[in-house]
């Protein structure tokens, strides 16, 4: 017997379908705009697993410190270290973009674009080249 591996995952995202009393072919009901988005953010929320899968944020990880530090031999991580710095990253990208969505919304529009996340350093208070 094969070994099926469950992931999590919503619901499918395909839309219902029903059959008509007619002719007997497959309508696809259609949904209100932002349930399906409404559903995804939901399970997102209750989730508690890595947004980033582990491997390439590990090599993005060993990328940046061979940049900064070009000389000396590569470090060896531990992988609860790995995961703590994974888990400080997402933290901080995940309240990055509630806060880009809340200036994006003052300005009355739903989409985030790029002046909202430098609108949201400059008030952090994060001076860099990324903001001028």
């Amino acid at each position: 017997m094969a070994r099926t591996n469950k992931k999590l995952s919503p619901k499918k995202l395909s839309p219902q379908k029903k059959k008509t009393a007619t002719n007997g072919k497959v309508i696809k009901r259609r949904r209100k705009p932002g349930s399906l988005v409404t559903r995804e953010i939901k399970f997102y929320q209750n989730n508690t697993n890595l947004l980033i899968r582990k491997l390439p944020f590990a090599r993005l990880v060993r990328e940046i410190l061979k940049e900064m530090l070009p000389f000396r031999e590569p470090f060896r991580w531990q992988t609860n270290a790995m995961e703590a710095l994974q888990e400080a990253a997402e933290g901080y990208l995940i309240t990055l973009f509630e806060h880009c969505f809340i200036v994006a919304a003052n300005a009355k529009r739903c989409t985030i674009m790029l002046r909202d996340m430098q609108t949201v350093r400059r008030i952090r208070g994060y001076d860099d080249l990324a903001n001028r």
